[in-house]
């Protein structure tokens, strides 16, 4: 037990915050819940650093402390540091302010639990945890469009949890173990294994907002604060994709699973950019766009268990995407919502635009941006799985994709009448010079990062 407990500490420290959050919520002293958390958030990566290169489960195997979930950690905690400053610039003085940063606490230890599940039915606790916080948090502002924004999320999340939940029952009744690691025996019976694959697909599809099970992101994202859209499409989507890497690593490839995530993806990519192309509301138009980059993270899927490459590009885009897209949300929330906003930002806001520059066009994959080099070990991992072909169409979307952003770069040098200057935050601005930094120096250091 206490072996176990020494794996966990990271786990533990976050339960300790979130517990202090709360109370010091419910004094109403929103900074204090923000620094506490602040200070959980690092104290829980800084207990991270010593399980690099551990590779053990604890509690039977039910939760893995391999390389895949302690990188996780090291990208979502940090995320979620990034994302409690930048819902400070947007809820501060707000009723119930410390409740967004309490809530984005508990949903990162459901986002954990999910990156490093071993076991069936800690996967459907991380769903549930994960889900639960989310509905709330978009449902924070009280009006119309979040109001039916986090319904909708809650009907299909609902839906799609309970199918799953069911759905890998199959699994069970197939391997005699809810364990992941009970996978490898299942070849001999390829309905349960597949019916399990089906739910398994269904359930991480909706968290990872992958085609076709991805029809509450837009609305969620545009109807929920944009720090909460911040969050979401980074912690809960990586969490997600990571869980799946976790349960199809044991899944014998003679059920067919890489065709049916390499089908999952192509579509995914497709759809995303090529929805993103007509929509003028930014939260809208990230969605989409973060809809596609779930696409490129399956290329990595595909390879998991096939090759050496698939953890890393795995880990490096994922860091990579998290640094962008809060980044991008960042400078949304102090430029505005929509097109007609940020037109002519790069004129008002000189630094502000450039910023935005950096962040899209390493979401398109330009280098030496890091995102570029995230999508080169994605496309590495999918070669090395012998995905040829989907390599090619994740090449194409790339394409797509500088059209989708060149849009919004076109926006911002355009002339503009209004001359308003941004909302100015420190906190907001802090974090667009962290990922900004991150975007910039990581991608020419990938190499050392990834040591």
């Amino acid at each position: 037990m206490s072996r176990d407990l020494a794996f966990l500490l990271p786990e533990l420290t976050l339960m300790i915050t979130a517990a202090l959050m709360l109370i010091g919520e419910m004094i109403r002293m929103p900074r204090l819940v923000l620094a506490i958390g602040l200070g959980g958030l690092a104290l829980a990566t800084w207990f991270s650093l010593p399980l690099l290169g551990a590779d053990a489960t604890v509690f039977g195997g039910t939760y893995r402390i391999d390389r895949l979930a302690v990188w996780s950690k090291l990208i979502l905690l940090p995320a979620t540091a990034l994302s409690l400053l930048l819902a400070r610039a947007e809820v501060a003085g707000r009723f119930r302010e410390g409740s967004v940063y309490s809530l984005m606490m508990l949903v990162t230890i459901g986002a954990l639990m999910l990156s490093g599940s071993g076991d069936v039915m800690l996967l459907v606790l991380g769903i549930v945890i994960t889900g639960l916080g989310s509905f709330a948090l978009v449902a924070y502002p009280d009006d119309d469009a979040s109001t039916e924004a986090s319904m909708k999320f809650l009907v299909f999340g609902s839906v799609a949890g309970a199918v799953m939940t069911y759905g890998l029952t199959f699994w069970y009744a197939a391997a005699g173990s809810t364990l992941f690691s009970a996978l490898a025996d299942i070849s001999s019976m390829p309905l349960l294994a597949a019916a399990g694959l089906v739910a398994l697909l269904i359930g991480m599809g909706y968290k990872a907002a992958l085609v076709p099970f991805h029809f509450w992101a837009p609305d969620a994202y545009q109807g929920a604060p944009v720090s909460v859209a911040a969050y979401m499409s980074v912690v809960t989507k990586i969490a997600a994709i990571f869980a799946l890497a976790q349960a199809l690593q044991f899944l014998p490839v003679q059920t067919g699973w890489p065709w049916a995530i390499a089908a999952i993806s192509a579509l995914t990519m497709t759809y995303g950019y090529l929805a993103a192309l007509v929509q003028s509301n930014l939260p809208r138009l990230i969605a989409y766009s973060s809809v596609a980059q779930s696409g490129y993270f399956l290329l990595a899927i595909m390879g998991v268990g096939a090759g050496t490459l698939a953890i890393d590009g795995l880990v490096v885009f994922g860091a990579a995407y998290a640094a962008m897209n809060i980044g991008a949300f960042a400078v949304i929330l102090l430029a505005g919502r929509d097109m007609e906003a940020i037109k002519g930002l790069g004129r008002r806001a000189p630094m502000l635009g450039v910023a935005m520059v950096v962040f899209l066009l390493s979401l398109a994959g330009i280098p030496p941006l890091f995102g570029f080099f995230g999508k080169a070990l994605l496309f590495a991992a999918a070669l090395e799985a012998g995905f040829l072909w989907l390599v090619v169409i994740a090449i194409l979307n790339s394409v797509l994709a500088l059209a989708v952003y060149l849009r919004i770069v076109i926006a911002m040098y355009q002339p503009s009448a209004d001359d308003t200057p941004p909302m100015k935050s420190v906190a907001a601005s802090l974090v667009i010079a962290i990922t900004v930094a991150v975007t910039l120096g990581l991608g020419l250091l990938t190499k050392l990062f990834m040591g």
